[in-house]
Order: structure tokens, then C-alpha cells, then sequence
């Protein structure tokens, strides 16, 4: 066995076969077995592990966007090529083409003539400049244009440090994802994720691409579920530090921890409300693991399903109305959805009815599909439209887990094994465009893709 959804929900299942047990045996015994379970299904290359993840792309959206990108001017005196990660951004999404400008160098500020751009088969041009202000910063403007229509699209002006080039680079991309597709891109955004070389754990906060990752914690037990807050700021996550599965909530800005839940026997699975203000997590604390609600600070406890069986992988809807999770009450693992206030506040529905074995839900920013991993020759990704019920599989890999939505909807980040190694994946929604992202040296897991950054 080795998925990473199953410590939520095999250790769920092991502390309720053995809970007739006395307490201190049921501690020893689901302890020893969870951590040896855990040995295993996370058993990682030794070698050492490389911080930046490799980026492979595959398939094509069903029509790319012709765009030319020309070098910003002044970019050589600037410790990032911006221009650079711009087209690889935009080629990552599967929605572009990059028109090779033949080394060509335009400012914003130049006459541009769009109508030679249109003849080399770009349908849409970018200039853009990159000037040295002084004191370690830059002023970076850009300006796209519609070589079709002959007109400009507008551009910004930012005024960054150094460390701030490549997100700069990333906001340029998503300005003209959204201005040519008209819907917001999501290059400016960050990935979580766990890596593991030998006995070391790691939480990664990286870019989007897997590049300028920033370790936030280092530990010499398991760290998993990472969970990001809404305002992008704090990510919540379960640590084995103290022996067992404890819930903290990390601020990435100052390092600070704050413990969240530990609970007598397992505390798991945590996701945010959409305010940020609650959690809701997977507690065995009365027995057989269920879904509970806790605020943010550590405070306020409150059970919100009371079955017999186990219930775990809480995952708010985006407008906080509802709570999907994973629940064996019909003899096998389906994904279930109660109100927000809990199953006394109105009962608790199946919403998964195609396939026998399904986990991990997560739904889309707009609320209207869910992906989960069902079991059918292996473990794959699964997308559900909720208002029809349709099913689509997303891959054709058989060790998918821990699905992510991007922040808008389009793309789905998860865990798989390529070549033997765990390595972490995206994918379309429509199932047209793949990534793979992988470290050169030691395995990745415990993918979750950030917000828009406010």
C-alpha cells in the first residue's frame, strides 16, 4: 500500500478495529503501525535531492495562441531573464505557442510594427523593458499588443528588488493569459509539496513552475496534507514530530507555528474554510475518526459528523456552505457531502456512485466539478461535473493521489510514480495538456496548489 491519502484513512480504519483494545495498547499498536506503514509508502531515493523540480510538458490544448515575445530591453542587467520565464509560462499552459522573434529586442516604448509580427505568424506581440533603479531594484514595464486587430491590450509598470524579478515575470504571463483568453492565469501563484531524501522530510514553497523553491520546514519525521490558507499566507499541514499525526498551521512570512490539534489519537486531513477563520480536520479523539471543525488558532472543537463508521478528508465548498469527505457508512470508501454546520444541520449525501473505492475529494474554485481518486486497476484521477454527475478520467497512470486544483480551475496538480519514482503531476481539466515535475535526485509527494496571491 502506498498512497498518501491512506494515512488519513487507514489509520482512521486500523484505530477502529482496534478500539475494543485498552487505550494504551490502541496507542502503541496504531502508532507502531502507522509509522511502519508510513516507512514504507514513503520510502524515497537516498540520494541527495535537488531543490528546483524539473518540468516535462505533454499535449496540447485543442488550439494555441500564436504569441512572440521579443527580449525586454535592458533585461542583460537584471539577475532573471524575465522574458525567459515568460514563454515558458505561457508554453507550460498548453493554451500557447511561442513564435520564435529571432533574437529580436523591443522596448515597450518603441513603435512597434505589429503588422510584420502578424507575418511571422504571431497573432499577439509582448515588448517590455527592464531598467536598474538603484539600491538593488528595477523597473520592469511591458505592453502587449493584437497584431490581428492592430491595437494594444495595455501593460503595466512594476517597480520590484531582485527577489521579486521572477514573480514579476509570472504576473506578466498571467496578464496576458487572461487578457487573450479572458480568464486570469495562474503562473503567480505557488505550489506546496513534501520531498524526502533519507531520513529528512522537507515542506517546499515554490513558484508555480517548481522553480525558486524556499524550505518552510525541515523535519526528521513525516510531514503531510499540506493545506493552503486563502490568502495564500499560511499553510496547514499534520507532522509526526511529536510521534503521532498533530496538526499545526504554518505563517510562511515569519516562520511561526501555531499548534492547531493534538488530540488523543490521530489528527489529520486538514482543510480551511474559504474565510480562513475555521479548519476542519479528521479526529479519532471519541473513538472511530470523524470530521470535526476547529478554529484556526487552536480553539473552539466541534464534531460535525457522528456515524459509526469513519469519516475523514474534509474538504470545504468554496462558498462555505458544505463540506465534502470520505466516509465508508455504505461498506465502502465514497465521497460525502453535509452543510458546513454539520450532519445535524441536515444530513449527509453520497455524491460518488460510479466505482466502488473513491477518496480524496477536492472541489473546483467555482464549485462545479469535484476530483477524487477512485480505485480501478490502480489509483487514478478522477473529474465529477456536479451538476450532471459525468465522470472523466484525467490519466492513464495507476499510483495517482492528492489531488489540487489551480486557483482557477483549469489545471489539477497530484501525486503519481514515473519510472519508479514518486514524482508530482498537472494536468488539464479537458485532460489535453500534462506536466510532470520531478526532482532530479529523491522523490516528491503531498502536492497543494496555493490561491491568488491577495
Amino acid at each position: 500500500m502506498r498512497k498518501l491519502w491512506a494515512p488519513n484513512w487507514l489509520s482512521a480504519k486500523r484505530h477502529h478495529a482496534n478500539q475494543t483494545a485498552s487505550r494504551a495498547a490502541n496507542r502503541l499498536v496504531g502508532r507502531h503501525a502507522l509509522m511502519a506503514w508510513l516507512a514504507a509508502a514513503l520510502a524515497l531515493s537516498a540520494g541527495a535531492a535537488q531543490a528546483q523540480l524539473n518540468v516535462e510538458i505533454s499535449g496540447v490544448g485543442a488550439s494555441q495562441f500564436p504569441v512572440a515575445t521579443a527580449n525586454f530591453q535592458g533585461e542583460a542587467q537584471a539577475p532573471q531573464n524575465l522574458t525567459a520565464i515568460i514563454r515558458s509560462d505561457l508554453a507550460r499552459s498548453g493554451r500557447f505557442r511561442n513564435v520564435d522573434p529571432g533574437g529580436a529586442t523591443v522596448a515597450e516604448s518603441a513603435n512597434v510594427d505589429l503588422g510584420s509580427w502578424k507575418s511571422r505568424g504571431a497573432d499577439a506581440f509582448v515588448a517590455g523593458s527592464v531598467t536598474p533603479s538603484g539600491s538593488g531594484q528595477y523597473e520592469v514595464r511591458f505592453r502587449l499588443y493584437d497584431t490581428v486587430k492592430g491595437q494594444s491590450l495595455g501593460g503595466l509598470a512594476f517597480n520590484v528588488n531582485q527577489g521579486q524579478l521572477r514573480v514579476t515575470a509570472h504576473k506578466i504571463a498571467d496578464y496576458i493569459y487572461e487578457k487573450l483568453l479572458g480568464e486570469r492565469g495562474v503562473f503567480a501563484t505557488r505550489l506546496s509539496y513534501v520531498s524526502r531524501v533519507g531520513n529528512r522530510y522537507q515542506l517546499l514553497i515554490s513558484d508555480s513552475d517548481g522553480q525558486n523553491s524556499q524550505v518552510a520546514l525541515t523535519s526528521n519525521e513525516p510531514i503531510i496534507s499540506p493545506s493552503w490558507s486563502p490568502d495564500g499566507r499560511r499553510v496547514a499541514y499534520v507532522s509526526f514530530e511529536a510521534k503521532k499525526p498533530v496538526v499545526y498551521v504554518h505563517d510562511l512570512a515569519t516562520g511561526k507555528r501555531t499548534l492547531v490539534s493534538n488530540q488523543k489519537g490521530n489528527n489529520s486531513a486538514p482543510s480551511w474554510s474559504p474565510d480562513g477563520q475555521h479548519l476542519a480536520v479528521a479526529l479519532s479523539r471519541d473513538g472511530n475518526t470523524q470530521v470535526y471543525q476547529v478554529n484556526a488558532d487552536g480553539s473552539g472543537v466541534r464534531r460535525l459528523t457522528r456515524s459509526s463508521a469513519i469519516d475523514t478528508e474534509p474538504q470545504y465548498s468554496p462558498d462555505g456552505k458544505s463540506i465534502y469527505f470520505t466516509s465508508d457508512r455504505g461498506g465502502a470508501p465514497q465521497v460525502y457531502r453535509m452543510p458546513a454546520g454539520g450532519e445535524e444541520a441536515g444530513g449527509a449525501q453520497r455524491v460518488t456512485f460510479k466505482g466502488s473505492y473513491n477518496v480524496s475529494p477536492r472541489i473546483s474554485p467555482d464549485g462545479k466539478y469535484l476530483a477524487y481518486i477512485t480505485r480501478a486497476g490502480g489509483f487514478k484521477l478522477q473529474l465529477q461535473d456536479l451538476t450532471n454527475g459525468d465522470v472523466t478520467s484525467l490519466t492513464d497512470t495507476a499510483n495517482d493521489e492528492a489531488p489540487s486544483f489551480a486557483a482557477n480551475g483549469k489545471y489539477i496538480l497530484y501525486a503519481t510514480r514515473q519510472g519508479g519514482r514518486a514524482v508530482l503531476a498537472a494536468v488539464s481539466t479537458d485532460g489535453r495538456t500534462r506536466q510532470v515535475l520531478s526532482l532530479q535526485s529523491g522523490d516528491v509527494r503531498e502536492p497543494s496548489w496555493g490561491p491568488f496571491m491577495q
